[in-house]
Parts: C-alpha cells; structure tokens; sequence
C-alpha cells in the first residue's frame, strides 16, 4: 500500500473536515502542527507523527492529477491535499486513507488511490508508535544516516512535491544525499531528475531481478555502508571500477518518440520594471502556438500561467534563488524548470523546456531560429542549446535506457558574439553556416548543427564549435554542462 493519499476535492477542505478526518484514530490521539501550522499531524502518544497532512492546494491548471497520478479530478479548480503516513507502520497507511475517505465522504470528490481508501471507520491504534526523531522529525525522510536522507515514494510519477522539495531543502542543509526509492513501474519528473544532481543523490528503483539499480545510470546498487551504492563487477580494478548494469534498465523499446528539449540562460539588467519568465513564453508560442498553461513552486503546477505573479514571487525572496516548474496544454506536453537567481551581472534565467511528440508528429524545426531570435533581440539571451532525444511524449522519465540528446542548434548572445575577438563569432568550423539574429549593430549567432538522433556526430560537430568559441566558455560553460546532461 502507498504511504501516500491524496484527496482531489470541488471545495476546499473547512477546518471541521480536517478535523473529522484527523479522528480517524480515535478522538485520544495527539495532533500537532509544523511549518507555521502548514502541516498538521496525528500523533502517537509520545508525539511522534502517524500522519502528517499538507495544507490544501488549489489547482487551477488542467491535466496535473492526469499527470502526475492518472486520477480524474474535479473540474478546475479542484483542491488538491496529501496525507503522507509513516514509513512502516499499517495502521499510518490505514489512516491516512481513512482521512482522504473522509474528506471525500464529506466534501464530495475522490481520493488517490482507490486502494488505499477504505471505511471511514476508526482506525485502531492502541500501542502503536513510530520510529524516535530524527527520521519522523521531516514527514518526507523515511530513513535518514549520516550519509543520505532516503524517501521512499509509491506514486506513479515521483514529482517535485512541496513535501519532497523540503526534503531536498533539509538533506542539503544537513550536507546529505537525497536517494529516492520507487517501484520498477514508477517514472521520474524532469523537475526531480534535474534536482538529484551527483553522488550520492539517486534514484533507486526496485527490480526483481537485479534487487535495487539507479534509474539515470543503470548501475546496479546494494545498501552498504548507510547508503545506496553501486556494486563492483567481478573483473573491476582500481583503474577500471566496472559497475553491472541491470537488465531491466537496457531494455530499450524505440516507439518513435520523441522529446525537442531547450536549455537557456538569460541575463536581465537589474530594474523594478523587470518581469520574468518572457523569454519562455516567447519561445513556447512560437513551438506550440500558445503560451504555458500554468505554474508553481512546486508539482502539481497550480496556478494559471502569469509572468507578473512569477515575477512578484521572485522578488519577495530576493536575494535567495528561486526555482519555478512551468507546464504546457494537454495537447502539447511540455514542461520547464526556472530558476532565477540575482548575480552581479543581474538577474539570471535558467531554464530546462521540454516538448513530447509521438511517432507520427513533427517537431517544429523551423520555428527554432524564429524563437531564437525573439530570446537573443527581446529577453537578453545569452546562451542556448537546442537537442531533440528519443524519449517518452508525456515527458516523464522512465528508468531505463532513452540515449543522449543530439545536438539540433546553439545560439550565442548579442553580447557573447560582441565580446569574441575579431570576427570568431561568425567564422566557425562547421558545415552549416551560421545565421545571424537580431539587428546588425547587436547581432547574435545561431549554429545549425547535424539533429539525427541515430548519430552521434552531432556531439562532434558541437564540441568543435565551443573548442573554436573557447573565448566566450566563461560566459556559458555552465549552461553548455547542463545542456549536455539533459
């Protein structure tokens, strides 16, 4: 059974609902709050929590419980409220389903999953008692050791959810890992993908055959030591530390799908009249001809798209960075993570898009140099790199074995082309020639590059061109790194 249950209501849960609810075991227990009252808790009687409940979430972007649950919401807007229960106790797991039974049961709406929602009957909980702080002192950590804090999530789609994006926040606080275990049937959100970064952060995926392996890597891993790593192959040596790789994770199926992703960094001059997130739409219409359909801080994207609100939310946490996933239409899937983060230059943009297309749909190509051009002449482009991949249409990352991304174009700034010596910006080693964006007296450079997911040239063609613009590396070198690991 889960440890998660989500209740997916028309109205929003008043405080006697969750008060009904929380006595799902019995009026005697203990409830407590964290978070300035964000989470309530029921409590053991020693006050270690059994359940611990998010403040409910509005969500008024469609396609979100589609997405990251398969579950049918309520229309939009829907309120969207989780129960996470205590790693390894039954009865937790009981009562947190009793809990979304009852918001259900009294509100109206559906709790995911069904499974886990029973009687809305008391729960017995006499003697039971949970795990001694620190592990139940963070609702997200299930075990914690003095190498890793690890979360255990039985969900369809591991998501940047505001509980798992604490966890992040509290093992990086701590100087931990985060490894994340899941079912071989789970898949990955791009936003959590790009947040695990390296060792010994991972995503752990449970496999009958091979007992645990990273879903990114393959490598098949052993708990050792206080944390997942991987084990060594019989034949390895110190020069050479083979790593088997699982079965499960090489079985490669190409459907024909595909993904058209795009990493870029914009570069604003630091001004009160400054909004953010232009640049993304600019270059989501002209790819999918509307704009994104909705935002947040943390998944499910919950509010309806407006760089206004990004902006203001940016600017309230000034001068700490501030991290944004941005998602598309039903009919295009789509997803971003932003993050804008105040330098000495100004205020920077990073951002990771990505589009899906099914075996018989067409990435817009030529819509490419178009949309560079709207983020080099308009939103202070400084870099971009354009690669399409041979990967899933919703998105999603499956723990197996998709291939790298093969370079499409890369685009250099105005005032990246500007501060190359001479004419190096224009006169590059390549095939194709490079096209010129934006006016003649503030021109940056768009380079083609060889697109075939089935060669590897691509990448060959791409680090000639930075070896030639080795003069602007300072200036992009990260936003290439990033680009390359996508």
């Amino acid at each position: 059974m889960t440890k998660d249950v989500i209740a997916l209501t028309p109205r929003m849960p008043d405080p006697w609902a969750v008060l009904a609810g929380l006595l799902s075991g019995g009026p005697d227990k203990l409830a407590s709050t964290r978070g300035e009252g964000a989470v309530v808790q029921l409590c053991d009687r020693e006050g270690r929590p059994l359940v611990s409940v998010e403040a409910p979430l509005l969500v008024s972007v469609e396609g979100e419980a589609e997405r990251l649950l398969g579950a049918v919401p309520p229309p939009v807007p829907y309120w969207w409220t989780e129960a996470r229960a205590t790693t390894g106790v039954a009865e937790a797991e009981q009562l947190a389903g009793t809990f979304a039974a009852r918001l259900a049961a009294l509100i109206g709406g559906s709790a995911w999953p069904p499974d886990a929602v029973g009687s809305i009957a008391v729960v017995k909980t006499d003697g039971v008692s949970v795990a001694p702080e620190p592990a139940a002192a963070q609702p997200a950590i299930d075990v914690l050791t003095e190498r890793v804090a690890v979360v255990i999530q039985d969900r369809p789609v591991v998501a940047m959810t505001a509980w798992l994006s604490d966890a992040f926040r509290a093992a990086a606080t701590a100087g931990l890992g985060l490894q994340i275990v899941s079912p071989a049937d789970t898949t990955l959100s791009p936003a959590v993908r790009d947040a695990l970064g390296g060792r010994p952060s991972r995503w752990i995926v449970q496999d009958d055959q091979d007992g645990y392996y990273d879903g990114l890597t393959g490598a098949v891993l052993r708990w050792q030591d206080g944390s997942f790593d991987p084990v060594l192959s019989p034949d390895a040596t110190e020069e050479d530390p083979r790593t088997p790789v699982a079965a499960a994770y090489q079985q490669v199926h190409d459907t024909g799908e595909r993904q058209l992703a795009l990493t870029f960094r914009t570069v604003h001059p630091a001004d009160e009249r400054l909004v953010l997130g232009g640049g993304l739409e600019a270059v989501w219409r002209e790819l999918t001809g509307e704009p994104p359909a909705g935002w947040g801080t943390a998944e499910p994207a919950n509010l309806p798209w407006s760089p206004a609100r990004l902006t203001d939310v940016a600017h309230g946490r000034a001068p700490e960075p501030t991290w944004f996933v941005v998602v598309g239409h039903r009919s295009r899937p789509g997803i971003a993570t932003v993050r804008v983060t105040r330098t000495s230059a100004g205020v920077e943009e990073e951002v990771a898009l990505a589009f899906g297309y099914g075996a018989g749909e067409e990435p817009p190509l030529d819509a490419l140099p178009v949309a560079a051009e709207a983020l080099a002449t308009r939103h202070h482009l400084q870099s971009m790199l354009v690669q399409l991949r041979k990967a899933r249409r919703d998105i999603a990352v499956p723990p197996r074995f998709e291939g790298p991304g093969v370079p499409l174009a890369f685009v250099l700034g105005a005032e990246e082309v500007r501060a190359m010596p001479g004419d190096r910006a224009r006169r590059v080693p390549l095939d194709g020639r490079p096209v010129p964006l934006g006016p003649r007296t503030r021109q940056a450079m768009y380079y083609p590059l060889p697109g075939d997911p089935s060669d590897l040239t691509g990448w060959q063609e791409f680090e000639r061109l930075m070896r030639h613009l080795k003069g602007a590396q300072s200036a992009f070198g990260r936003n290439v790194a990033d680009c390359r690991l996508q």
